[in-house]
């Protein structure tokens, strides 16, 4: 299949104010796209066209007139679905919510309206954004999992559907299925986007973006933390209103996490010379060979992945529990065996979870103290064939279960097809991790 890409909307803001392109004209190209292509792939649960075709003539009137509301005021945006929307239904991936309406606006999609994006439709997730895929093919081979759970965010973008889609991660929901789908991907640091009105709320989620360029996800995010910031307590994204200048790292830890283990040899050789192209541009690499706290971080990553698992299954007790109660058989038997292993937990082993979490986030700040970030690859390789899985995880936990931001940039292959390439930052250094990631990208154009 074809998976041309449209010109990331970034591009196309100076022949809006030039009058030579519109929104509207830059939305029905979408919206072609994705007519010829949504029957074979399957991203979205609804599509908006009516309403979208009515907020990008405004769009269009807005920058006709030079009084754009901002940097993506037309800009064509999926929601994946289980963040809220006013005008069309919420569903989670879920039987249990088939046809339901909340009524409003997630914080992140109020925000995006107001700041003048153009809301196509919602798009596939996983049961209630975990692990039973609900039908997305991927749009680099229709064999082959987009990825979960942001599976039709990141088979929009990736086929060219859209510049932009909003994603939300716990474990690998962003980075994975951008990996596989060949777009960025970007998980913003554990709290620096308000996901209000979103079922995201296990305390490793966050609210993220799946995007055709490094500038079109750094200028969504900062326009939806302008007007909702973070979530409660927290104090937001920080970083620069433009797209932060590219900047190359000056040190970075080279992480090989439990998914080296299982990656093939073609991703290996893609990491190793990605890392080739690092050092002769000056960047110094450290690793666990050559660093005994690297090599504890990595020992603290061995149990990232079941540790994660068993505290998202703690925090997911309510409401599974009560949905159970409802109607099991509209779970899948994959949620009904997690719940039932959720159900035999403690408090006190949910607090033994965290100080483990705890300690390993400490050991990561400590290394932060000196180094840029952390560099690896983003998937064990090409996207698996079967739509049964949504492939392994061990390449994304990391940057979940430390609650920092993360990066994964299409700029590698397996299989012919596509591969990402990971940066992981420090908490709150968004921003870094943005001018890192340009000029990382840079050396493979």
């Amino acid at each position: 299949m074809s998976t041309s890409q449209l010109r990331p909307f970034h591009t196309v803001l100076s022949a809006f104010s030039a009058g030579s392109d519109t929104p509207r004209a830059y939305l029905e190209r979408c919206i072609e796209r994705i007519e010829s292509l949504e029957g074979a792939v399957g991203a979205f649960v609804h599509r908006s066209y009516a309403e979208a075709r009515a907020a990008a003539d405004q769009s269009t009137g807005r920058w006709a007139s030079g009084k754009p509301l901002s940097r993506i005021d037309g800009m064509p945006v999926g929601v994946k679905d289980i963040i809220e929307t006013v005008d069309a239904p919420t569903q989670h991936g879920s039987p249990i919510y088939t046809g339901a309406h909340s009524g409003r606006d997630a914080a992140s999609v109020w925000a995006m309206r107001r700041a003048g994006a153009v809301i196509v439709g919602k798009t596939v997730t996983t049961e209630f954004a975990a692990t039973e895929p609900r039908g997305t093919r991927n749009p680099h081979d229709l064999e082959r999992t987009p990825g979960g759970s942001s599976s039709g965010s990141a088979a929009a973008v990736g086929a060219g559907m859209l510049p932009l889609a909003l994603g939300t991660q716990v474990i690998g929901s962003i980075l994975r299925p951008s990996s596989f789908c060949g777009c960025v991907g970007f998980k913003p640091t554990m709290g620096a986007i308000n996901r209000g009105g979103s079922h995201d709320g296990l305390s490793q989620s966050a609210h993220g973006v799946l995007a055709a360029s490094i500038e079109d996800a750094w200028i969504s995010l900062r326009e939806i933390a302008d007007r909702v910031g973070g979530d409660p307590g927290y104090a937001g994204l920080f970083g620069p209103a433009e797209v932060p200048f590219a900047a190359l790292p000056t040190r970075l830890i080279v992480l090989d996490t439990p998914g080296w283990r299982v990656a093939t040899e073609q991703a290996k050789a893609q990491r190793e010379g990605a890392l080739a192209r690092l050092a002769r541009a000056g960047v110094a690499l450290r690793s666990r060979q050559n660093d005994p706290v690297i090599e504890a971080l990595e020992a603290a990553l061995e149990r990232a992945n079941p540790v994660s698992r068993a505290i998202n299954g703690w925090e997911s007790v309510w409401p599974m529990g009560s949905y159970a109660d409802k109607d099991a058989a509209k779970l899948s038997q994959s949620m009904q065996g997690r719940l039932a292993e959720s159900l035999q937990m403690t408090l006190d082993d949910y607090r033994t979870l965290l100080a483990e979490r705890l300690n390993a986030r400490a050991l990561y700040a400590r290394l932060m103290s000196d180094h840029d970030g952390c560099l690896t690859l983003s998937a064990p390789g090409a996207a698996p064939k079967g739509l049964g899985s949504t492939g392994n995880p061990a390449f994304n936990v990391p940057a979940s279960y430390l609650g920092t931001p993360a990066i994964t940039l299409p700029v590698l292959q397996d299989e012919s097809l596509p591969l990402g390439l990971q940066l992981i930052g420090a908490a709150d250094q968004d921003a870094r991790v943005f001018a890192n990631a340009r000029a990382i990208s840079a050396l493979f154009d």
